[in-house]
């Protein structure tokens, strides 16, 4: 019997694979430092918890199909107050996280064979989550000159007949670039110009660590925008809520009842008991943000500087999210014990065999010259991986 061929096509997720043997190798006792994780290494707050466990012993139905009401009703609250974007309750659908999200949302607006342009360095699943929803990823390569970001012109050149839609992920993983409202002005112009959608993910908007710098949401850039916006964001980052599992879609009624249906028909419901903890993350005042807005902020000065001192690596200083995108391609060519380093995973796998060191290599990401830290760990961790980092470089090269 033959297996889908659609199916085959997708690619395995090489950061949870990574992060799985990492995690192995620590249960065997053996000293790894993780740099490859996406979830914060904060507790989830206690009042968060506490709902939780409230839901525990006295809800155990079924929430509507889109989620809890006055869960909707929330998030469109702060949409209003924090994105100033517009929604109703009835506009928002809770999803199985980010996602679940992303795949309702291109599920919604593709047919086979559609393009959808994706600004590289991208999250590697953005590529996967399109091809399983019958369209074709079409590739911008940014550069670092650029901050990493796409322009008017990158997108000229990208746009065909079959274009469909524009992912915009700021700030952005793996980078850490943040987009400026000029410049989400002028991809607006050119997504109504050329009648295409665009899937905004904010799930990092509130992790940005300067006071010049803003997030803007591209959805709250006027009318004709907004109607072609597929807002995606959820809890996992900003909350310190990753297990629970909470994303949710905000967009036009019209993209909102397609998505409706297909989750549907898919999961239904979100978990109740995680809907109450979501409802009470967004009702409650968080006291935790704060702290870990200031603990991500020491951590991300102290592995950029050390980055930029070691010989070898270069890095731009991320502007939000938790990432450090570091350019390891002047260690290709060289050969250590037998290996012969051809790119990122290479680099990644003798991090990790010899030096006990986690990284993701960031071919999955379009850049097969780069490799990503989380820095997600505490900072006695940070500081002896990168000395492990530093180790690896000095020793080798």
């Amino acid at each position: 019997m033959e297996l889908s061929k659609k199916a085959k096509t997708i690619n395995p997720a090489i950061t949870l694979a990574l992060t799985s043997k990492a995690m192995d190798m620590i249960k065997e006792g053996i000293d790894v430092i993780n740099f490859s994780s996406g979830e914060i290494d904060f507790e989830t707050p206690d009042y968060i918890k506490k709902a939780g466990i409230d839901a525990i012993e006295n809800f155990s139905t079924y929430s509507h199909s889109d989620g809890l009401k006055e869960l909707r009703e929330a998030i469109a609250k702060k949409l209003k107050t924090e994105n100033n974007i517009k929604y109703n309750y009835d506009q928002i659908i809770v999803c199985h996280g980010a996602k679940q999200a992303l795949n309702n949302a291109f599920f919604a607006i593709l047919n086979e064979g559609d393009e959808v342009i994706i600004p590289a360095p991208y999250w590697a699943s953005y590529p996967e989550i399109v091809k399983k929803c019958g369209g074709k990823p079409v590739f911008i390569y940014t550069q670092k000159e650029d901050l990493f970001k796409v322009n008017i012109d990158m997108l000229k050149e990208a746009l065909t007949p079959k274009t469909k839609a524009i992912i915009i992920n700021s700030p952005n993983n793996p980078t850490g670039m943040v987009y400026t409202e000029d410049e989400l002005k002028n991809i607006a112009e050119f997504a109504i110009e050329n009648d295409l959608f665009i899937i905004s993910d904010e799930l990092y908007e509130k992790l940005i660590y300067s006071n010049k710098i803003k997030h803007t949401s591209i959805a709250s850039l006027g009318k004709e925008i907004y109607e072609r916006t597929i807002v995606i964001n959820g809890f996992s980052k900003c909350y310190a809520m990753a297990g629970w599992r909470i994303g949710y879609t905000a967009s036009s009624k019209k993209i909102a009842n397609v998505m409706a249906n297909v989750q549907n028909h898919t999961t239904s419901s979100v978990n109740v008991i995680a809907q109450r903890a979501a409802l009470a993350a967004l009702t409650s005042k968080n006291p935790v943000l704060e702290d870990i807005l200031n603990e991500f902020k020491k951590r991300r000065d102290y592995i950029s500087q050390r980055i930029s001192d070691i010989p070898m690596l270069s890095s731009l200083r991320p502007k939000g999210a938790f990432y450090q995108f570091i350019d390891v391609s002047k260690l290709f060519g060289a050969t250590i014990d037998d290996v012969t380093i051809k790119d990122s995973e290479d680099v990644a796998r003798l991090l990790l065999d010899k030096y006990r060191v986690c990284v993701v290599p960031c071919n999955m990401f379009g850049y097969d010259k780069y490799i990503r830290l989380s820095f997600t760990n505490s900072m006695q961790n940070i500081v002896e991986g990168v000395n492990r980092i530093e180790q690896f470089v000095k020793h080798n090269f």
